[in-house]
């Protein structure tokens, strides 16, 4: 019973990356040149998402960093959940969901991009997020699930929108986890040439 339920999850998640692949390809490869015209022009990508989110944008700024499958030059990214003493340091107002926003304010430049993860899409901390980074003329690049929620209605028409087509969580920060090891191959390939595939 228990092995067929472990089954049914590899089945649901490899259904849910063959569906999505056809309709994800067009904003995942817009993504790949918004980031890219930040990285080219001397920006930075700042990256957040809460929760099981916040891991994957920490692992995406490593990527950019450390370097995805190759050695390369460092690309310029930091993950704003990164901070523990940030991200619970106490408002002076009380208002707990302006931990990436205040982030953004203090380090994001026009020119520069903003990445969120959100499987809901209305995480009132990645919203306050997204509207510092347009206060701050930046780009943004939004990984959600479901329909988009909130944050597909905020984003401008320059923004990205990559939406899982999925309620399910775990599906969606599955398939997110897809998506952002193509953000970084892609910016790899059209940085530094295409490379085999294994």
């Amino acid at each position: 019973m228990l092995e067929q339920r472990i089954q049914q999850h590899f089945i649901d998640s490899a259904d849910l990356k063959y569906q999505a692949a056809q309709a994800l390809g067009r904003p995942i490869a817009d993504a790949v040149q918004a980031l890219l015209a930040c990285i080219t022009s001397g920006g930075k990508i700042l990256t957040c998402g809460n929760g099981a989110s916040a891991s994957d944008a920490q692992q995406f700024a490593t990527c950019c960093v450390a370097g995805f499958e190759r050695e390369r030059p460092e690309l310029a990214a930091i993950a704003l959940c990164a901070d523990g003493a940030l991200l619970t340091a106490h408002p002076v107002n009380g208002d707990g969901s302006q931990q990436f926003a205040r982030q953004v304010r203090a380090l994001g430049q026009a020119g520069d991009l903003l990445l969120v993860l959100s499987v809901s899409g209305n995480d009132v901390g990645i919203l306050a997020a997204v509207h510092a980074a347009h206060e701050r003329d930046m780009s943004v690049v939004a990984a959600t699930g479901r329909t988009g929620g909130l944050l597909a209605d905020i984003l401008r028409e320059t923004d990205v929108l990559i939406c899982v087509p999925h309620d399910r969580a775990a599906r969606v920060r599955e398939v997110h986890s897809l998506v952002l090891n193509c953000l970084c191959d892609g910016m790899d390939a059209q940085l530094f040439g295409e490379q085999e595939i294994s």
